[in-house]
């Protein structure tokens, strides 16, 4: 199968998308398949190119098997929203025409949750008579909302029309969790053409090790006990919070470092506050290369997953907390009981704390750093449920769907009138 995939972002930019598009298509390219990513040049989440590449028209790479083709857009940092979105339309006009240069594929896909990525995708395929699949991985225009970023306008409003447009127009779309298939479907669209595959991690990466002694040392992590915020430090992360649990811990169990490793809207914001409320057990790394995650990961007791209180992220599954169970790290989640707690919940490898309560999140910190044998335990059960949620699972999910629209299988599904409780 020759795959077209249009994907903002891609290594070695190291947000979640990126990761899941990559770690599937080296997959499909090991199976046989041809598979080219139009991508734009590396700069998430700073707004800066990466050191080696220059912000071209059009360049070309091969990553592991894989056929890269970057494309000239706007740079702006993952702050704000006005530049950002002409960020995302020049990627999307780029995209577009950049995709005519490429062989023709079986194929067009393309994934959220930068929104306009989709629509040039679709734009393309149906120039060229391609079968289309949507991939969402977020309610765009809802999370934008959700978080506070924008209020309710009438650009949103248009952009809702267009979300809703873009997803009857595809022949298939694949939601990262069953809670994003009750929204669309809630919406009018129909779902027999709507499949869910949930996120994954790639375990030929992703496996336990030994705590990297060095890099604990460098950052004063030894005989430390852990706990690791690693991703995209965003203001859908309620992060402050964490602070907050930090000021209780620090004089209540000393030896607790909190570390974070990653970059984002709000990482300036919460590095001040830290200084602030003069914390000493609280570690910022910054930005880190994808390749150096199971580094990082391995110097964690504790795989802190934290979201804000809001009823639309009880149907998201953060991706990290596959990467953690891959490493055999317990997870600690604080955010709405949704999906994600679910899992840990039935997987039985982690602690769940309500949303935005630092004393609650302090307390069971407090008792995990406190019982060793309660890690080991979560430890052991976090390895075990790892291959349940293997990215080789997820990849052949994504081929079964590829095939089926091929086949011609979701065509009644996508023809078929549902009604809509809004438009």
């Amino acid at each position: 199968m020759r795959i077209l995939f249009f994907a903002d972002n891609y290594p070695p930019e190291v947000n979640a998308a990126a990761t899941r598009v990559h770690e599937r298509a080296r997959l499909w390219v090991r199976d046989g398949h041809e598979v080219t990513v139009i991508t734009s040049t590396p700069n998430f989440p700073q707004g800066r190119i990466y050191d080696g590449y220059r912000n071209r028209l059009r360049q070309v790479e091969i990553i592991d098997g894989v056929r890269v083709v970057r494309v000239w857009s706007f740079v702006a940092a993952n702050e704000g929203i006005a530049l950002r979105i002409l960020d995302f339309v020049t990627y999307m006009a780029a995209s577009f025409f950049a995709a005519f240069f490429e062989r023709r594929p079986d194929i067009a896909t393309s994934t959220s949750p930068q929104f306009f990525c989709a629509v040039g995708a679709w734009a393309h395929a149906a120039v060229r008579r391609l079968p289309y699949v949507f991939e969402l991985g977020d309610l765009w225009p809802a999370s934008i909302t959700a978080v506070g970023a924008m209020r309710p306008n009438l650009f949103l409003r248009l952009m809702e029309r267009l979300e809703l447009f873009l997803y009857r127009r595809a022949d298939a779309v694949v939601a990262l969790t069953a809670d994003f298939k009750r929204d669309l479907t809630a919406r009018g669209i129909a779902p027999g053409k709507i499949e869910v595959v949930r996120n994954g991690v790639d375990l030929s990466r992703y496996a336990p090790r030994p705590r990297d002694a060095a890099l604990a040392a460098e950052w004063g992590l030894t005989d430390k006990f852990v706990v690791a915020y690693i991703g995209t430090h965003g203001v859908a992360h309620a992060l402050d919070k964490v602070l907050e649990a930090a000021r209780i811990l620090q004089t209540r169990v000393p030896d607790v470092r909190f570390l974070f490793v990653g970059d984002g809207a709000a990482r300036k914001g919460l590095v001040a506050q830290t200084a602030e409320m003069e914390l000493k057990n609280v570690v910022f790394t910054g930005p880190r290369p994808k390749d150096e995650m199971p580094s990082w990961w391995s110097v964690a007791d504790v795989a802190l997953i934290s979201l804000k209180k809001l009823d639309l992220f009880t149907g998201v599954i953060p991706s990290k907390i596959f990467e953690a169970m891959g490493m055999g790290i317990p997870l600690l989640f604080a955010g709405p009981r949704g999906e994600a707690s679910d899992i840990i919940e039935q997987d039985n490898c982690g602690v769940l704390v309500p949303p935005e309560e630092p004393e609650a999140l302090a307390e069971a910190v407090s008792r995990l750093a406190t019982d060793r044998a309660l890690v080991e335990e979560l430890r052991t059960r976090s390895a075990e449920a790892a291959p349940r949620h293997s990215r080789e699972h997820q990849a052949d999910q994504m081929i079964e769907v590829y095939t089926r629209v091929l086949n011609g299988a979701y065509r009644q599904a996508k023809l078929a009138p549902v009604e809509s409780r809004s438009e």
